[in-house]
């Protein structure tokens, strides 16, 4: 073979695949989303938590209606074409972002974001966030688009979405991607079982957030070879302040779980 021609297929070759590792993590860009997390959002208590500067948020308002109205082009064709994780990076942020507009639609009169939709509302049944061809809810985007698809079977989404409350994970101050996804998962979980405010071991008693009750069903789908809570929180045992012993003992229900109280309050700074 010509040295050209032999030049033109290994380039052709080598370009072919670079194109496909592209493809692969053909991330949706989230800077303007990330930027706003960075600029507005505080971790505190070493990470385990945050605050919100919504006041900061309300005046980059644009930036934010620019990040949604760019979300909300994705059709869903092309939202399947995206591999699993690039797709459930979008939907948290997407949820996540959702979140703060809605709260800014009553920011600085608001204690807490249930005070949305007043007494028979419910600020997450609120149809207003454009996505995938569809005016949904933030509701929607949980409970159907990720944990209702059974496509993703992650139960550390639950430490991932942010409902905009101190007794909430923390909203992390990066945007959520493909390529850092799993460690980020990991790390929104492991502080949040970290903070003792909300997740602590008491003589026998482990007292845990009561998102392991309300959505206990994600426990026990078999996600990393656990098939119940105290088979995923014995994953984290560190973060939880148990030693080996403890974690059996909590396996064999010598351990007994119990619920904190949760803490609507709004997580602003």
């Amino acid at each position: 073979m010509p040295l050209f021609n032999h030049l033109t297929v290994k380039t052709t070759i080598v370009t072919a695949i670079l194109l496909s590792s592209a493809a692969a993590y053909a991330d949706f860009n989230h800077s303007s989303w990330d930027a706003l997390l960075d600029k507005h959002v505080n971790m505190t208590n070493a990470g385990k938590a945050s605050v919100v500067n919504y006041a900061g948020m309300q005046a980059d308002k644009s930036k934010l209606d620019s990040y949604m109205a760019a979300t909300s082009k994705v059709t869903q064709s092309e939202f399947n074409r995206w591999n699993k994780d690039e797709q459930l990076a979008f939907l948290i942020n997407v949820y996540n972002a959702g979140t703060v507009e809605l709260v800014l639609t009553k920011y600085p009169n608001l204690k807490s974001i249930k005070d949305i939709g007043g007494v028979f509302g419910s600020p997450w049944k609120q149809d207003f966030i454009p996505l995938l061809g569809k005016t949904r809810s933030l509701d929607d985007i949980e409970h159907n688009l990720i944990r209702g698809s059974k496509r993703y079977n992650e139960p550390r989404i639950h430490f991932a979405v942010n409902c905009a409350s101190i007794g909430c994970p923390a909203l992390l101050n990066d945007a959520f991607t493909a390529r850092k996804l799993d460690k980020q998962l990991e790390q929104v979980t492991s502080r949040f079982l970290a903070d003792s405010s909300r997740n602590r071991l008491k003589g026998n008693m482990l007292e845990i957030s009561p998102i392991f009750k309300w959505y206990k069903e994600d426990f026990t789908m078999g996600w990393r070879g656990t098939n119940d809570v105290a088979g995923f929180l014995g994953r984290y045992n560190q973060a939880l302040g148990m030693n080996s012993t403890q974690v059996k003992g909590l396996e064999q229900g010598k351990i007994k779980v119990s619920y904190t109280n949760y803490d609507w309050r709004l997580n602003k700074k």
